[in-house]
């Protein structure tokens, strides 16, 4: 692979957004909103907590790390997407650019462009409204690096997505975080699921991550082991991706869908 390709990926979206409020403020509004609101949920919980129990690191901190998700997915499928909606993607692939080379662009500038987002989101829980990160231990660094890499998996899903069915498929790509939040239990433990849920549950890294959450916020013991399932479910799930979305390129090259994303359709 080649570094500058990957760099020269990151600037397209950095020229994209610079000067650009409409694409700048969508990176902190709204999970400013989401951690303003579930804020003062919990704040509201606290109040009439019978036990004495703290529902910041439960609720706040479970919202933090579903919108880290969800931020970096988006990351990646938003850098896609502006390639999509310019047409630009074949002029993209006219060049000697390798598919590894574009997806490892599109993760370097979810990071990017997500980073703002998370700062804005750790700026009010814990200075607002008190979440301390200390509470989880050095647990939280293999909580975000769970939740980091399979936004990434969905992320490249969600441009796999697009890629085979045309522009008009990225209304299939909103609602997957939505989608998924029942069955990895952001709110609630996963036993109280149906079988059949927590059987899709644990196939999902979040799931590892959130239980980990409330047994450490209750001084209950979480173990290694579904700390090291999860980490190894999402690594998985990003190679799996990965492969899906150099198929479907392929599948798009050979077929002549690619097509579809070229400007002279504009017309």
């Amino acid at each position: 692979m080649s570094f500058k390709r990957i760099v020269a990926i990151v600037l397209r979206q950095y020229y994209l957004m610079r000067g650009s409020p409409a694409r700048i403020l969508p990176l902190f509004i709204w999970v400013g909103i989401d951690i303003v609101l579930w804020g003062f949920m919990t704040r509201y919980m606290n109040t009439f907590s019978s036990a004495g129990m703290n529902f910041v690191p439960v609720i706040l901190g479970a919202v933090l790390l579903w919108d880290f998700c969800i931020r970096i997915m988006q990351g990646v499928t938003m850098a896609f997407f502006e390639d999509v909606w310019s047409r630009n993607f074949l002029n993209i692939f006219a060049t000697p650019l390798l598919i590894a080379e574009y997806i490892s662009g599109l993760v370097v500038s979810s990071v990017m462009t997500s980073s703002i987002g998370i700062v804005v989101m750790l700026v009010l829980a814990m200075g607002v409204f008190g979440l301390s990160f200390f509470i989880y231990g050095l647990m939280v660094i293999p909580f975000f690096l769970i939740l980091f890499l399979f936004g990434i998996a969905l992320g490249i899903l969600g441009c796999t997505i697009v890629l085979r069915l045309g522009p008009a498929a990225e209304w299939f790509i909103w609602p997957i975080p939505a989608m998924i939040a029942p069955f990895v239990g952001v709110f609630y433990p996963v036993s109280i699921l149906p079988a059949w849920m927590r059987m899709i549950s644990a196939l999902l890294p979040p799931s590892y991550v959130f239980e980990g959450v409330r047994a450490i916020v209750s001084g209950g013991v979480f173990s290694g082991t579904s700390l090291v399932l999860g980490a190894g479910l999402s690594v998985f799930y990003v190679v799996l991706s990965g492969y899906f979305f150099t198929k479907t390129y392929h599948h798009a090259v050979r077929t002549g869908l690619i097509a579809r994303y070229s400007a002279e359709n504009l017309g």
